[in-house]
C-alpha cells in the first residue's frame, strides 16, 4: 500500500513538471524559433512586434489547446476502458471520432455549415450515435461481447464511416476544404476561438469523469455488484457515455480526430496508480497533455520548418503499441 502512495504522489509529481516543462518548450520551439530568454521577456513585456503576435496569437493558443484536447481524449479513454472492462476502449478505436468526423462533414456537405460552435454540437451527435451503434454490434450487455469483439466492431465501423466521410468530400468541394484542414488531427493554426469554444465542454466532461470514478469502482467486478452496493448503474452509464461524448466531441470537432491516445495513457496510468478510478483518472488527465505536448513538438521539429499533422505522429507511436497489447494474452477483460 505505502509502495503504491509513493508511486502515486512520485507520478503525479512527474507528471506536473513534464507539462510544465513541455509547455514552456512548446513556446519557443516552432518555425521560427525563439530563445527562451526572449519569450520571458516578451511574456512579461508584451510589444508589438512580430513574435509577440507569435507566441500571444498562436503558440500560446494552441498550447491550451494541445493540453485540452490531450486531456480530454486520456480522459475519455479512461472512463471508456473503466466502464466496459474492456483494455482496447479508445474513442478513436471504437469509431467515436470517425462519427464525429462524418456529423461535422455531413453538415457542411448538407447544410454549409462551417465555424467550430456550429461543429461542437454535430461532432457531440455523431460522437454518441457511433458510440452507441458500436456497443450495440460488439454484443455490449450480453454474454458474447468481448474486448476483441467490440474492438472489431469499432474498426468495422470507423472503416465505413471513414469511406462515407471521402465519399462526402469528394463529391462537394466545400466539405473538402472544411475537412482537409483536421482530417489529420492538426493544432495548426488554431487560436483563441477554438480554445474558448471546447474549453467549457472539455472542463465539464473532466467534472463528470471525476464524480463518476468511485462508481466506476463499484461496478469493477461486475454490474451485480454495484448494484448491490448501492449504484445506478444505468445512471452511471449515462452520465459516462455523456461524459465521453462530450470529451470525444470536443476534441475531434477542435482539432480533427487523433487516435490511440486515449488507448494508450490509461495503461501509464493504471501502471503509476493501480486500478482505483479516482486516481486513475486524474492521472490519464494530466499523462494525456504530456503524450500530445510531445508528439506536437515532435510534429513542428521532424521536418522543420514545415509540420506534419499532430494525428499522424500520435499514430506512428499509438500503432506498435496497439498491436503490442492485442498480441498479449490477459487481454480479455480489465
Amino acid at each position: 500500500m505505502n509502495t503504491i502512495r509513493s508511486r502515486r504522489r512520485i507520478g503525479l509529481a512527474v507528471g506536473i513538471v513534464l507539462v510544465v516543462v513541455l509547455s514552456a518548450a512548446s513556446l519557443f520551439i516552432g518555425s521560427n524559433p525563439l530563445p527562451p530568454g526572449r519569450v520571458m521577456h516578451l511574456l512579461l513585456n508584451p510589444g508589438d512586434g512580430f513574435d509577440t503576435t507569435v507566441i500571444y496569437a498562436q503558440r500560446i493558443p494552441r498550447t491550451i489547446l494541445v493540453i485540452l484536447v490531450g486531456a480530454a481524449l486520456g480522459t475519455a479513454g479512461a472512463l471508456m476502458q473503466s466502464l466496459t472492462r474492456n483494455p482496447l476502449a479508445d474513442p478513436g478505436i471504437l469509431g467515436v471520432n470517425a462519427g464525429a468526423s462524418l456529423a461535422v462533414v455531413v453538415s457542411v456537405a448538407v447544410a454549409g455549415i462551417t465555424g467550430i460552435w456550429f461543429y461542437l454540437w454535430f461532432a457531440f451527435a455523431g460522437a454518441a450515435l457511433a458510440s452507441v451503434f458500436v456497443y450495440v454490434l460488439g454484443g455490449g450487455g450480453s454474454h458474447s461481447a468481448s474486448p476483441v469483439r467490440l474492438a472489431l466492431a469499432g474498426v468495422a465501423v470507423t472503416m465505413a464511416i471513414s469511406s462515407i466521410v471521402q465519399v462526402v468530400i469528394l463529391s462537394d468541394q466545400n466539405a473538402f476544404n472544411e475537412f482537409r484542414l483536421w482530417a489529420t488531427g492538426s493544432v495548426e493554426n488554431r487560436g483563441w476561438p477554438v480554445v474558448t469554444a471546447v474549453v467549457g465542454f472539455i472542463v465539464l466532461g473532466l467534472v463528470l469523469a471525476c464524480v463518476s470514478a468511485p462508481a466506476l469502482n463499484a461496478v469493477a467486478l461486475g454490474d451485480e455488484q454495484g448494484t448491490s452496493l448501492g449504484v445506478n448503474v444505468v445512471r452511471l452509464r449515462a452520465m459516462v457515455m455523456l461524459a465521453v461524448t462530450v470529451l470525444a466531441g470536443a476534441a475531434t470537432a477542435a482539432v480533427g480526430p487523433i487516435m490511440f491516445i486515449g488507448l494508450g495513457v490509461p495503461y501509464i496510468a493504471r501502471a503509476v496508480c493501480g486500478p482505483d478510478q479516482r486516481w486513475m483518472i486524474p492521472f490519464s488527465a494530466l499523462c494525456a497533455p504530456v503524450v500530445m505536448l510531445v508528439a506536437d513538438l515532435m510534429a513542428r521539429t521532424v521536418i522543420a520548418p514545415q509540420e506534419i499533422q499532430t494525428g499522424i505522429i500520435t499514430t506512428i507511436i499509438g500503432g506498435p503499441f496497439f498491436i503490442a497489447i492485442v498480441r498479449r494474452r490477459r487481454i480479455e477483460a480489465l
